[in-house]
């Protein structure tokens, strides 16, 4: 019966808002909206792995591993992605290189321009990080039946897919 759910496809025409669902999906929202906010998986992340670090030092590191694969990573670039004051972000970046986790160095397009490199210290830090969040996550559903689980994932990944595009439809800040 529970294969049937997950493999029957979406009727083509949408749903009518749920006078009972559609209200606790947007509670949890709200619950979920204030632990994401408080970051406590990130904060229970680096108690774990790497207690002397800062929340802003695991987003710049997370800044870098999602715009390396772009190209170069610059110190504006995080600034930008992160939505803070370049300063700020210069020095945090700062910090890493003192800790070894980032490393400053010459572009490669441009040897005026300074780029930001993870180190190897930065990447088994944030694969440790990754793996202390996904313990917690494996924890949360440690005890839900893995058909649950199948099921709750594609459709967290359904949900926040809509999401992001009602919000990218909407947004007024968004180019394109």
């Amino acid at each position: 019966m529970m294969s049937d759910v997950l493999t029957k496809t979406p009727s083509a025409e949408p749903a009518e808002p749920d006078r009972e669902n559609v209200p606790r999906i947007g509670r949890s929202m709200a619950r979920m909206r204030l632990m994401t906010g408080r970051r406590l998986i990130g904060r229970l992340a680096i108690q774990s792995a790497a207690p002397g670090l800062e929340l802003s030092h695991l987003d710049v590191l997370d800044a870098v591993r999602r715009a390396q694969p772009a190209g170069e990573v610059t110190v504006g670039m995080i600034a930008e992605m992160l939505r803070i004051d370049p300063s700020r972000a210069s020095r945090v970046v700062a910090d890493m290189v003192g800790r070894n986790v980032l490393r400053r160095e010459a572009s490669q397009a441009d040897a005026r321009r300074i780029v930001v490199v993870m180190t190897e210290v930065g990447q088994d830090l944030l694969a440790e990080i990754v793996a202390q969040k996904l313990a917690i996550i494996s924890e949360i559903v440690s005890d839900w039946p893995q058909e649950d689980v199948e099921r709750f994932a594609a459709l967290f990944e359904r949900f926040i897919g809509g999401y992001e595009a009602v919000f990218l439809s909407r947004d007024k800040d968004t180019p394109g």
